[in-house]
C-alpha cells in the first residue's frame, strides 16, 4: 500500500485552489444575477443561492454586496482589456489595427451586454470606492489605447502618441454609445461601424 504524505506547501495550494474556486463562483453568480435582475435588485442571498454556497464562504472573500461587485467589474475590464490588446495585429495598415480594436472591445461588450450596461450606469452612483476604481478602469483603458497607438505603422502613416485627453473622449463616447444601444433594446455590434469610423476620425493622422 502506498502512502501518499501531504506537505504543508500543498496543503496551502490546494486551501489556495479552494479558495480562489469559490471566488471565481461568487462572481459568476453575481454577474448572472445581474443578468437576470440588475444589480440593484440583487443581494447577497441571491448570489450565494447561485453560487450553491454559503453566507459565510460569500464573506470570507468579500465584505458586502458592493466589494463583490467591484471585484467583478475590475476582474471583466482587465479581461477585456487582454482580448483586445490579442486582437491588434501591430503590422496590420494603421486604420485596421483600430477596427481590429474597437471589434475586439464591441465583441468583449456584447458577450455581456448587462455587464457592459451596469458598469456605466450602476457603478457612477456608489461611493469612493466605486469611484477609485471607476478611474483605475480608465486609467489602464488609456494606458491600453496609448500602448495600441505607439506601433511602426501607426508612427509611419503620421499618427502621434496618444495623450490622455483625447484617449478619455473617444473611451466615454463609445461606452456611452454602447449603453445607450443596450438601453434602446438594440445590439451593440449594430454601433460596429459609426465606432471605428468615430475611432479613426479621432485617432487618425492629422493633415
Amino acid at each position: 500500500m502506498t502512502v501518499v504524505r501531504t506537505t504543508s506547501r500543498d496543503a496551502r495550494a490546494v486551501a489556495k485552489e479552494a479558495e480562489g474556486g469559490f471566488r471565481a463562483r461568487l462572481l459568476a453568480a453575481l454577474a448572472t444575477c445581474i443578468a437576470e435582475d440588475g444589480y440593484r435588485r440583487t443581494t447577497v442571498a441571491d448570489i450565494v443561492r447561485r453560487a450553491r454556497t454559503s453566507r459565510r464562504t460569500f464573506y470570507e472573500h468579500f465584505s458586502d454586496k458592493e466589494s463583490c461587485y467591484l471585484a467583478l467589474l475590475a476582474d471583466a475590464n482587465g479581461r477585456m482589456i487582454e482580448q483586445i490588446s490579442a486582437a491588434v495585429d501591430p503590422k496590420a495598415r494603421w486604420d485596421m489595427q483600430i477596427r481590429q480594436a474597437v471589434a475586439a472591445w464591441i465583441a468583449a461588450a456584447e458577450s455581456a451586454p448587462a455587464l457592459t450596461l451596469t458598469w456605466i450606469r450602476d457603478l457612477p452612483a456608489l461611493g469612493t470606492a466605486a469611484r477609485t476604481l471607476q478611474r483605475d478602469m480608465m486609467d489602464e483603458f488609456v494606458a491600453m489605447i496609448q500602448r495600441l497607438c505607439d506601433t511602426e505603422e501607426l508612427r509611419a502613416a503620421g499618427i502621434h502618441p496618444m495623450s490622455r485627453q483625447p484617449a478619455v473622449i473617444l473611451l466615454g463616447g463609445l461606452r456611452e454609445l454602447m449603453a445607450s444601444t443596450v438601453e434602446d433594446g438594440g445590439r451593440i455590434s449594430d454601433v460596429t461601424e459609426v465606432a471605428v469610423e468615430a475611432s479613426i476620425a479621432l485617432l487618425g493622422p492629422r493633415s
